[in-house]
């Protein structure tokens, strides 16, 4: 009983690993060049601190590095290769809310109406009439995360839920209402946010009202097709589509040795998370984005409005479906995301120049303490200091433990509150 107290302090603590950074010699500007060498070697550095597996783009102007380190299968000693297809998580959020301020520039949607207008069954009464489509955007609407509900064992510091659910399909709405049958964070519209997985499957499911079509058909014909993404889809089976790795989950030491989920049915997060990437998509994804191709420059504007979100013990700066990262080299938008046993992270300076993605194969790996807290990982220092190498060059910063958060690192958004 008293670890199982520890696991779920631990989870209702951090839904994603933290950043910490000392400024370098020449962390006011980035550094224009890519040490290729720097860049492999902090890589590296997360393999050997445990990690098993990492993929990495990085991309300078019209340069770019391409890395990989570790293996993609623990069992073959199959090494990683940075063009494997990932599945990518909450990153999935940024292309939904595309996708819906394209209609808000066709003004098919209006952020600041009720989601009560278009889905009056779905989210009916009082709560339909308050929470506005911004708010579902931005997790302010305080509609509680369904994960828990979802996954009932690992309210009680159990993983045997994970292996139950393994090729349960489960609707949409059912995700919805478990969401909705939770205690509210607070009050519709009140900040700090609150981080759910709720707020983008109810935005799925405006996007099929509204459009009439499949939301992951519309997202790919209107937002990945439109990005000139090749290597980016909702795969239809719980395979992952291409080469790819194995996704090894730890559940902070409860799965010992870490179990393979790379096969697993995708419908229990939707719209919210279920897209599998390849790195260098994902540049091109908040590239395009970024340089105003995929939607106007009001709707822009729209999406960089932030306002701080909840995230387990930390918080985000958060827009439309994207955060703002900031380095000590600058700022920085995009998304983490992270499902059973895979992660992933992408961020991009304001003009898309300086840009990483990369991704990694083993979740939740951290240990937790007697007193409740997640242990100190080294895995997250290496990532850190891959991280800012990449965006800000050998003088940006050098990620310390213990120190003052600045930018989160794919985590888990599985975290539940017992």
């Amino acid at each position: 009983m008293r670890r199982t107290r520890r696991l779920a302090a631990a989870a209702a603590l951090l839904t994603t690993a933290t950043l910490t950074a000392t400024p370098g010699t020449a962390a006011a500007a980035q550094d224009p060049a890519l040490d290729r060498q720097a860049l492999q070697q902090s890589l590296d550095a997360a393999h050997k601190a445990g990690m098993y597996g990492m993929l990495s783009t990085v991309r300078d102007g019209n340069q770019t590095w391409q890395g990989a380190t570790g293996v993609a299968d623990v069992t073959t000693k199959r090494p990683m290769h940075p063009r494997m297809t990932h599945r990518v998580g909450s990153i999935s959020k940024t292309f939904a809310s595309v996708a819906v301020l394209q209609q808000v520039a066709r003004g098919t949607i209006e952020l600041d109406a009720p989601i009560g207008r278009y889905l009056p069954d779905l989210v009916p009464g009082e709560r339909g009439e308050q929470i506005t489509v911004r708010m579902l955007l931005n997790h302010t609407s305080h509609i509680a995360d369904y994960l828990g509900p979802a996954f009932p064992s690992l309210l009680e510091g159990k993983t045997s839920s994970l292996d139950e659910h393994r090729f349960r399909e489960i609707k949409p709405t059912e995700l919805v209402q478990l969401g909705l049958e939770a205690t509210p964070t607070g009050k519709p519209g009140a900040t700090p946010g609150s981080y759910s997985n709720t707020n983008y499957v109810i935005i799925g499911l405006l996007l099929e009202k509204v459009t009439g079509e499949n939301a992951e058909r519309h997202i790919t014909r209107n937002v990945i097709r439109k990005a000139g993404l090749r290597h980016t889809s909702y795969p239809r089976t719980p395979r992952i589509p291409g080469p790819h790795s194995k996704a090894y989950e730890s559940w902070y030491g409860l799965i010992d040795p870490p179990r393979d989920y790379s096969v697993y049915d995708m419908s229990y997060v939707r719209t919210a998370g279920d897209m599998v990437s390849t790195m260098d998509d994902l540049n091109r994804f908040y590239r395009e984005l970024l340089r105003g191709r995929l939607i106007g420059a009001e709707q822009m504007a729209e999406m960089q409005k932030t306002v701080p979100v909840r995230v387990g013990g930390g918080y985000l700066v958060y827009g439309l479906g994207l955060y703002a990262a900031d380095l000590p080299c600058g700022r920085f938008w995009g998304h983490d995301g992270a499902v059973f046993g895979m992660g992933a992270q992408s961020l991009s300076s304001p003009d898309g120049n300086r840009q990483v993605s990369f991704g990694m194969n083993l979740m939740k790996y951290q240990k937790i303490g007697d007193d409740g807290q997640l242990e100190p990982s080294e895995i997250d220092t290496a990532m850190a200091n891959h991280l800012v190498l990449a965006l800000c060059g050998k003088g940006g910063a050098t990620a310390k433990s213990g120190q003052k958060p600045i930018v989160p690192l794919p985590g888990s958004r599985m975290t539940v509150k017992r």
